[in-house]
């Protein structure tokens, strides 16, 4: 008989993130899918009920079921990430449930940031606002490819498809104008559960999926095979023992692609080539390793290798540089200025680097830039050009979101200043599929 453990070992996981304007009904909607979906403790639900007595409310608000931290109770927003975890029969979910306030726009970047979709809440009444634009803008950034509009509140618009099919078309255009490449609308009502888990009984005009369905059906691929092969160094293995004299091995996650015994690489950013001797997989040796496996590399020949170094196939390594163009989104209080010294931590090399210009910062409201801003404070998306101590083999961020990012972080104290991406902004929006005018909402 297939126990609980066995059946969740053998679905698929989801990374997602939810994202929208204030008083969208984040919260509400996160909460409604964890309660439908039978995914709360009955101690939890129990603590929800008796707060929202306490409020005055007769029914309970589910959206205390995200919102934990005091601060977001009192003020009915939501602050921090708060990451949940749930299943279904057909597929695991880490949730991310992202502020919605235009200050709070590096929590969203942190939380989207590993997401392989994005639901995206827009108030029916209100429709697409400055902050769904700047969250559009913010997902087409972090090359997330799947991206959910969801349309709430419904029930306050008398579940008119007109308002539906408006918001729906102003919204799809813009996000493909961005290269987002898939965007499915879904027309819901969080508080009344409209939509969320079960299907509306007020849209019979709508014919697509729930959202909980959609996330569980949407593809997902953690096949990193077909990418380019990937191997930062993490830790280099000497035991010189009696029992493994001569044992030199490489020890980290390959990133990205396949990596075969026998197979010739080269050495980043040294530039040096060997061949794969052999592969070290949970004490066994194989011919073959893919991306996420955790595994040591043993070559050929001994070359100097350390920390931080990256292996990949050679004749298809990624160049190697100096001089890292890209796109940060500045987290910190403390403004990053031109002439900044810090370190840039890329995969699982950290080096010395200095903030050589800031060209422009993007406005997300309408995508402008602003030339020459001189610094970027909190919350703000720029394009910069650091100048490093060190070369470093980065990979375009479109190419591959392990490899193409990195973080610049203040050498006094470790602080996180800003999470980058290097090269191109935006995806261009030819590369997107072009919508179906009969299709664009997956009815």
């Amino acid at each position: 008989m297939t126990t609980t453990a066995e059946q969740l070992s053998a679905t698929t996981l989801l990374r997602f993130a939810t994202a929208g304007s204030v008083d969208d009904g984040k919260s509400t909607l996160v909460g409604r899918l964890l309660h439908d979906s039978k995914s709360v403790l009955t101690d939890q639900l129990e603590a929800v009920e008796h707060a929202s007595r306490n409020r005055g409310q007769e029914a309970p608000d589910l959206a205390l079921l995200t919102d934990g931290l005091r601060a977001e109770r009192e003020q009915g927003i939501t602050i921090d990430v708060a990451y949940r975890y749930f299943a279904t029969p057909r597929r695991r979910f880490i949730l991310a449930d992202t502020p919605g306030h235009v200050q709070y726009t590096r929590n969203m970047v942190t939380g989207a940031s590993t997401a392989e979709l994005a639901v995206v809440l827009v108030d029916a009444r209100n429709g697409v606002v400055e902050q769904t634009r700047r969250h559009a803008a913010v997902a087409a950034l972090l090359r997330v490819p799947h991206v959910v509009l969801a349309v709430n509140k419904m029930d306050l618009v008398d579940y008119a498809e007109p308002v539906f099919a408006a918001i729906a078309e102003e919204f799809t255009a813009y996000a493909a104008s961005l290269g987002v490449p898939e965007i499915t609308a879904i027309p819901i009502s969080a508080l009344a559960g409209d939509n969320v888990v079960e299907p509306s009984a007020h849209m019979d005009w709508y014919g697509g999926p729930t959202v909980l369905e959609h996330l569980e059906t949407v593809p997902v691929s953690h096949d990193l095979t077909g990418c380019h092969a990937r191997f930062p160094v993490q830790y280099v293995i000497r035991p010189q023992t009696a029992e493994h004299p001569d044992y030199r091995g490489y020890a980290g996650q390959i990133a990205a692609g396949v990596f075969r015994v026998g197979e010739p690489v080269t050495v980043l950013p040294s530039g040096r080539t060997s061949t794969i001797a052999g592969i070290d997989l949970l004490g066994d040796s194989v011919d073959i390793a893919w991306a996420p496996q955790s595994v040591t590399l043993r070559l050929t020949d001994d070359i100097d290798i350390s920390r931080g170094d990256l292996i990949a196939p050679v004749g298809d390594a990624p160049a190697v540089t100096q001089d890292v163009e890209a796109t940060v989104c500045h987290v910190a209080d403390e403004p990053l200025t031109v002439g900044r010294r810090v370190l840039i931590k890329h995969t699982t090399r950290t080096v010395k680097a200095i903030v050589k210009d800031i060209p422009s910062r993007l406005t997300l409201d309408d995508l402008s830039q602003h030339p020459a801003p001189g610094k970027l404070v909190a919350n703000d998306i720029g394009r910069v050009l650091v100048r490093t101590a060190e070369p470093l083999a980065l990979d375009a961020y479109a190419d591959s979101r392990r490899t193409g990012s990195f973080l610049l972080i203040d050498p006094a104290d470790g602080t996180t200043l800003s999470a980058g991406m290097a090269g191109a902004s935006f995806a261009a929006a030819e590369e997107a599929p072009a919508a179906d005018d009969d299709a664009e909402w997956d009815f």
